[in-house]
């Protein structure tokens, strides 16, 4: 299973460190991530395989809150132009609205959606 946690943080100098140290001080190795910033906050995505609860730890102990919480779907692509595309089609033709999407590590794609079942069956 894979988990995303999002992360939402002060845009200032440090802010990004404190959040990575805390993940590795307590032996987090994160999947892939997103960062991004608007209007004075910080937005970060984290992808964790398997049990994300050291992550959430790790996260709390620090005193940073996790905004949200969701399971992803993770999908290994070739490092070619047009994976993007091809896959969100095949979601859109299922009917399945993409809510999150990032590029994790080993080339690969994870998506949040409305309907992670359908998601699954339309990129099996």
């Amino acid at each position: 299973m894979a988990t995303d946690l999002m992360v939402m943080m002060d845009d200032r100098p440090g802010a990004l460190a404190e959040l990575g140290n805390a993940l590795g001080g307590g032996g987090v190795n994160l999947a892939g991530a997103c960062a991004m910033t608007s209007r004075g906050q910080g937005m970060v995505h984290l992808l964790v395989e398997g049990n994300p609860a050291p992550a959430r730890e790790a996260i709390t102990g620090a005193g940073i809150d996790i905004a949200a919480e969701r399971e992803v779907i993770v999908v290994d692509v070739a490092d070619e132009p047009g994976m993007l595309g091809r896959y969100s089609e095949r979601l859109a033709e299922a009917g399945v609205n993409i809510e999150l999407m990032y590029v994790a590590t080993g080339t690969r794609l994870v998506f949040g959606a409305n309907d992670l079942e359908a998601a699954r069956q339309a990129l099996a």
